[in-house]
């Protein structure tokens, strides 16, 4: 009866799974704070979801959703397609690619130790990240030659965003 509804749906559920677990009212109008909802798995399997807080928007568009899930706090950075990006998000390092050095964790970027054009050695120090007052060098993991350094001393990074190209 109504194509471009299901259309939707099918993206939805190819996106983020089987939505159809959810109550109606939380797929079409989400949540408000300090709402709970009992979410049933299957037979003896439930999760209880209750939706604290979003934060302001961030730079790259995302929000971060504070929530419970049985009583244990999460949050979960999603995008907030309402607003419009101040800056693009940022690049990924692909998974298995030697020649692209991502950030193994989320922090800030303290130093960075090369520019491009510079040979680099199998273990030579690349950039340093600092994330709860302890600092992690960043390695390179082939001999190469620096491409492009993608971030600077001070910038916040989350896990895998990528840092350096190697040719």
């Amino acid at each position: 009866m109504y194509p471009r509804v299901w259309l939707d749906y099918a993206a939805e559920r190819a996106q983020y799974g089987d939505v159809g677990i959810l109550p109606s009212a939380v797929f079409f109008y989400g949540m408000e704070p300090g709402q709970e909802v009992s979410v049933e798995l299957e037979r003896g399997k439930t999760l209880i979801v209750r939706y604290v807080t979003a934060s302001e928007i961030h730079e790259d568009g995302t929000r971060t959703v504070f929530f419970e899930l049985n009583g244990q706090p999460r949050s979960v950075r999603v995008p907030d397609r309402s607003q419009v990006a101040k800056r693009a998000p940022a690049r990924k390092a692909e998974p298995g690619n030697p020649k692209q050095v991502g950030a193994p964790m989320p922090g800030t970027i303290a130093t960075i130790a090369v520019g491009a054009g510079r040979k680099v050695a199998r273990g030579d120090m690349l950039a340093t990240l600092e994330a709860m007052k302890m600092e992690t060098a960043v390695r390179a993991e082939l001999d190469g030659e620096v491409v492009e350094v993608l971030v600077s001393p001070g910038q916040q990074v989350d896990a895998k965003d990528l840092l350096v190209v190697l040719s």
